[in-house]
This record gives C-alpha cells, sequence and structure tokens, in this order.
C-alpha cells in the first residue's frame, strides 16, 4: 500500500494526546461521608471497575477514529503494475493505406480504429501519433480530433521495418519511462515475412483489426491490344481476391460521356475488351461496382494526339527507300539529305537523325549530333562497308557506345535477339526460335558485347544501343546484307523511330517514379504545371530545347487526370492510378512473431496501458472505518452503564 499525500502520516503522532489524558485521570472523584461505611466502600470499588472499562474502550475507539480520519486524508492505495510509478510514454500507428477501406464491425477499418482513439483515450493525454503520410509528435486527443475525424487515405504505406524504427524515434530520451508503441494496421502480406527485432525499452503492441469481406475485385491494368487505322482494341485486365463473382459490370467513360458497358464471370483473374475509334483523344475512366474496396474499382487513361516523330536522314551514296517504307506520312515528318546539301540548323529540330552509310563523319557534324543528343535526341548509325574508324568512334565515344575494334570479313548469321532489351520491350508475341537468320558478309566488331540487341551466332553483337543511340555493325545494303528482306528489320526500325519521341503513356502509378516527356518549347523562367479542378501541383522538370522531362512519383498522390499547363494553356493530359498492391486480401498470422502482444481491438490494447497508470484507491474505506468507530464511541457513552 502507497500514500498520495504521504506527509499527512505525521499527525498520527496528535494520537498521543488522549493517551496522556487517559492516563494523567484529570477528572477526580468526589468523597462523600456516609454513616455505613462498610456498604459504601463495597460500591465504590464496583464503580471504578466499571468506569475503567468504559474509557479504555472509549479511548480505543477515539484513537481509531482519529487514525483512520487521518490515513484517509494521506489517500491511500494500491497500484496495479509494479511499474506505476514510471511515467507512460505512448505512441501510435493508424495505417491509413487503402487496404484499411476494408469493412469491419462498425464501418471501415480505419475509422474504427479513429474512434477508439478519440473515445478510449482520456482527452488530455500527451500521446504521439503517425500516419503513413503524417506525424503528430507530443499532443493530446483534444487538439488531434479534427485531424483524425479528417485524416484521408494515403496511396502509399510505410513498410512494418520503417514504421517500427520511425515510432520509436517519437519517444523522449527519459530511459525512466514506459514506452509503449501501439501499431493498428490490417497487415497485408508482403514479399518478405514481418519481423520486429526485439527492444527491451519498447513494449510493442500490435492491434489488427479483421475484415468482413469475402471478395474483392480490383482493376490492375489497361493496354491497347490492336490498332488499325479506324479502331484500337482496349484491354482491360482485372483480378479478384476471395470469392468467385459472377456478372461484375464494367462501364468505360470518355471524360462524364458512358461509351460502352461490360460484365464479367472472375474466379481470381478475367480479362475484358472495348473497342473504341482511333485516332480521338479520350479522357477514359474504367469503372467497376464491386462491394469491396473503393479505391480500385476506378481505372484512369488517356490517349492524346500524336504529333509525328521528326525523322532525318543523312545519305551520302546509299539508297534509302527501304527507311521511307518504314517511316511512313501518317506517323513520321520523314527527311532526306545528301550530307553535302545537308542544312545543319535542321538538326536540333529533329527526333531521329540516320546516318545512312557514310565513310566518314565531318568534325562539325560530330559536334553538331554531340550537342544533339545531350538535348535528349535520338541517332541510328549504319556504316558503309568502307569507312573511317577514327571519325566513327570520337562521335561512339560521345553516345556511349562501344567503339568499333577491327573489320571482320568473314559472312556471319544473325540469330540472337534480346527480347529483354528496352527497344524490343513487347515487340513479339512470343520468342522466336525458328526463323530464317539474315546475314552479313563484312561486319566490323565492337570492342564490348554491352547492349547488345541483336547478336550473330558467335554471341557478337550486330546491332547495339542505349536510350540515345542505336548502332549497326555492318552495312545494310543488298551486296553486303539480305538483312533489308528480314521480318526483323521492320519492328527495329519501327520501334527506334517511335521511340525516339516520348510521348506520354496510357496512365502512370502514384507512388513509382515516372520520367514523362512532354513535347513543348519553354521559355527561360517558364515552368510546367499538372492541375485538374481540386489540385495542381509543379513536378520536378528538366527543360530541353523542344522537350520538357516530367519527373514524379509521390505528388500527385491523388487519382485522376491531370492536364499539363504552359500558363493557362493546356498542353496535353495525364492520368495517375493508385497501386494495386493495397487490393490484397492476404494478412499475416500476427500470432507468429515474438517480443510483442497482439490483440483485435484497439479498445482493448489502450485500456491494457491505461491500466498501468491506474490506482486501487482505498481512502473510501478508512473514511468507512472512521465513521463506524465514531458510532461506535456514541454507543458506548450512551449506552454501557
Amino acid at each position: 500500500m502507497q500514500f498520495k499525500h504521504p506527509e499527512l502520516l505525521y499527525a498520527l503522532f496528535l494520537l498521543v494526546i488522549p493517551i496522556l489524558i487517559h492516563l494523567f485521570q484529570l477528572r477526580r472523584f468526589q468523597k462523600v461521608e456516609f454513616t455505613n461505611v462498610k456498604f459504601l466502600k463495597t460500591v465504590k470499588l464496583q464503580t471504578r471497575k466499571s468506569s475503567q472499562l468504559k474509557k479504555w474502550l472509549t479511548l480505543l475507539s477515539r484513537m481509531l477514529l482519529l487514525a483512520f480520519a487521518i490515513i484517509a486524508f494521506a489517500q491511500p492505495y494500491i497500484p496495479n503494475t509494479e511499474d506505476f510509478n514510471e511515467a507512460q510514454e505512448t505512441v501510435i500507428y493508424l495505417d491509413n493505406s487503402y487496404s484499411m477501406q476494408a469493412k469491419g464491425k462498425n464501418g471501415t477499418l480505419l475509422n474504427e480504429a479513429i474512434q477508439d482513439v478519440i473515445n478510449t483515450l482520456p482527452e488530455d493525454e500527451q500521446i504521439s501519433l503517425f500516419t503513413n503520410n503524417q506525424t503528430f509528435k507530443n499532443t493530446t486527443v483534444k487538439a488531434l480530433k479534427n485531424d483524425l475525424i479528417q485524416l484521408e487515405y494515403s496511396p502509399t504505406q510505410l513498410n512494418y521495418d520503417a514504421l517500427y524504427l520511425k515510432g520509436k524515434q517519437l519517444f523522449s530520451k527519459n530511459n525512466t519511462a514506459t514506452k509503449n508503441l501501439v501499431l493498428v494496421s490490417d497487415f497485408q502480406q508482403k514479399n518478405n515475412s514481418i519481423t520486429f527485432e526485439a527492444d527491451s525499452t519498447v513494449q510493442l503492441k500490435l492491434v489488427q483489426p479483421k475484415s468482413s469481406l469475402a471478395a474483392n475485385v480490383s482493376i490492375d491494368s489497361v493496354y491497347i491490344e490492336n490498332a488499325t487505322a479506324e479502331s484500337l482494341n482496349l484491354k482491360v485486365l482485372l483480378s479478384n481476391q476471395g470469392e468467385t463473382l459472377e456478372n461484375v459490370t464494367i462501364s468505360l467513360f470518355n471524360n462524364d460521356t458512358l461509351l460502352t458497358k461490360s460484365a464479367v464471370d472472375i474466379e481470381d483473374e478475367a480479362e475484358t475488351t472495348f473497342t473504341i475509334a482511333n485516332n480521338t483523344v479520350i479522357n477514359g475512366r474504367i469503372v467497376l461496382e464491386d462491394a469491396g474496396l473503393q479505391y480500385d474499382n476506378t481505372f484512369y487513361f488517356n490517349i492524346n494526339s500524336k504529333p509525328k516523330t521528326k525523322v532525318l536522314v543523312i545519305n551520302e551514296t546509299a539508297d534509302d527507300s527501304f527507311l521511307k517504307r518504314i517511316y511512313t506520312n501518317d506517323e513520321f515528318d520523314y527527311k532526306s539529305f545528301n550530307l553535302n546539301t545537308l542544312n545543319f540548323n535542321l538538326i536540333p529540330d529533329q527526333n531521329l537523325i540516320v546516318l545512312n552509310e557514310l565513310e566518314t563523319i565531318s568534325n562539325a557534324l560530330i559536334i553538331a549530333l554531340q550537342t544533339f543528343i545531350l538535348d535528349d535526341g535520338h541517332i541510328l548509325i549504319i556504316p558503309s562497308n568502307n569507312i573511317s574508324l577514327n571519325s566513327y568512334n570520337q562521335l561512339l565515344n560521345k553516345s556511349n557506345i562501344s567503339n568499333f575494334n577491327t573489320v571482320n570479313t568473314s559472312p556471319k548469321r544473325i540469330t540472337s535477339i534480346n527480347y529483354n532489351h528496352p527497344l524490343l520491350k513487347n515487340a513479339f508475341y512470343s520468342k522466336v526460335t525458328n526463323f530464317q537468320y539474315p546475314k552479313v558478309e563484312t561486319s566490323y566488331r565492337f570492342t564490348s558485347n554491352n547492349n547488345a540487341v541483336l547478336s550473330y551466332e558467335d554471341g557478337t553483337p550486330f546491332l547495339v544501343g542505349n536510350s540515345n543511340a542505336f548502332v549497326f555493325a555492318s552495312a545494310l545494303n543488298q551486296r553486303n546484307s539480305n538483312f533489308k528482306n528480314s521480318p526483323l528489320i521492320v519492328p527495329i526500325l519501327y520501334n527506334i523511330g517511335k521511340q525516339s519521341l516520348k510521348l506520354s503513356q496510357l496512365y502512370y502509378t502514384i507512388g513509382q517514379p515516372n520520367t514523362i516527356a512532354i513535347n513543348a518549347l519553354l521559355g527561360q523562367d517558364d515552368i510546367l504545371t499538372l492541375s485538374s479542378d481540386e489540385i495542381s501541383v509543379i513536378p520536378l522538370q528538366k527543360t530541353y530545347s523542344k522537350s520538357v522531362v516530367l519527373e514524379t512519383e509521390d505528388y500527385p498522390n491523388t487519382a485522376g487526370i491531370l492536364s499539363v499547363k504552359d500558363k493557362s494553356e493546356v498542353l496535353q493530359n495525364l492520368s495517375f492510378n493508385y497501386n494495386r498492391s493495397e487490393s490484397n486480401l492476404d494478412y499475416y498470422n500476427l500470432k507468429d512473431t515474438v517480443n510483442n502482444t497482439v490483440s483485435e481491438s484497439l479498445v482493448t490494447t489502450i485500456n491494457a496501458i491505461k491500466s498501468n497508470a491506474t490506482i486501487n484507491a482505498l481512502w473510501k474505506w478508512f473514511v468507512i472505518f472512521a465513521l463506524v468507530f465514531l458510532i461506535i464511541e456514541i454507543l458506548l457513552l450512551k449506552y454501557l452503564k
């Protein structure tokens, strides 16, 4: 037993006063003379005995009355835990990722947790609370109430190791305080198992509210499968977690106009295809009707007008007719010049420059091409049968491409395709293992085999390339190679041309690094913004002579279609969607974890923490005892004769 005001116990010394009064017998007997002395003596003895007993009982009851009254004022109590005298610190993590939209017993899991914090913790108790995107340090529930009520979902989630470390950093440096770290999350299964490092200074408490969702359907991705001059097929991929669902309705909108609807049955995965008009600007929105998580039921995409890719071919004696057949006028702005008549002022405005079998590259052209590459331009080099190695290697050095080494005069077959190279990504429906191998008579060896797109049968590269430059190892004229007749030439050269003009994708994912090229000519101090009716964001950007490259990751953080604006002029639209990783309904079994306590209820956890700081007060009992002995004293004085 402990006392809230132990200094009042010194008042117990006052109990000496009634004892002293009793011992000194301040009240004396009065003597009265009678004739029958023998009779009076007997009465006197009997009266003194009864009087002494009454006084001792009265003294005892009076002392107990005073003692219990003094102890009641000292407020005795019994603590519930051994560490009651230690200061208590509480840090709470609320997972506000989109998976917490799952339904619980009383609304979404996140709303349940917020109400538990507001209704269970005392308003004036100091706590620290953090979410995936906000931190509130050393505050109170009263000050947090409005922020918690207005708390929005976050498109990203801290990984479990990071939030554990962040939570520990929010504690003070008081080593004597009891530190309670409460992590409230559905604890979705990630790639790795969940573990928390043991820390004797922190009491880790995991709260995993249970979801009542039986199934959840999400729109995972959208892509164009086939396109013709009149129409294109838009394929939508769906996934389902949980029970099999039938007749799930999917709607396609252009802005707010409904274009078409579809319905699918889905067990684990499903797909549906919409056919829409080609060469039409579409601000698309695909919506499905699902009772599960709501954030993944809408998918945004957009198809902007496509500018033509500017291709400039520089010839010397070679024929460029095969290039004209690939870079057609419907998709490319094709120009071809002889080296002697080339206007160098045209170079900066191009997207792709093709050096078609030049024997020597002049220093002036090398400098112009170097500047062109630094300004995010692309080049394609097709050497002639007889080149100046020195001039070619000067340009290759500037382009970060392997140099030409020696000439090989033995015929070779082109047998290997690097399907993982970015140039050939999605270029083939399947890997081709048996095709008519093209061959070359004379070729040049590269100093290394890095960045090979096509290779010979001996493993040496025939075509190498990086993000800005591609180089063939041999001339492509009919005398030296039959590569022009190969089915490989069209996808190779076409993709080099299309990738030279960086167009925006159908959509981008929030929380992932995105690099977006915008065709725009800006002034020195001008910037581009991403805007909608609700938000306006200035992303990181790099300005080139004919384009601006935007870089986004965490911002914008709201899914939707945003306009790229130069001041008030709309250049094009971009679509952003939330990462679908939060659609998973598989959760960790926290009973397998160690060094922590696990609960399904935040209320239970908070009450357990509060019990460490509560006491069993005993002062009421001592007041009752004091009143009892007061009544006993009154009865003794009145009825004991």
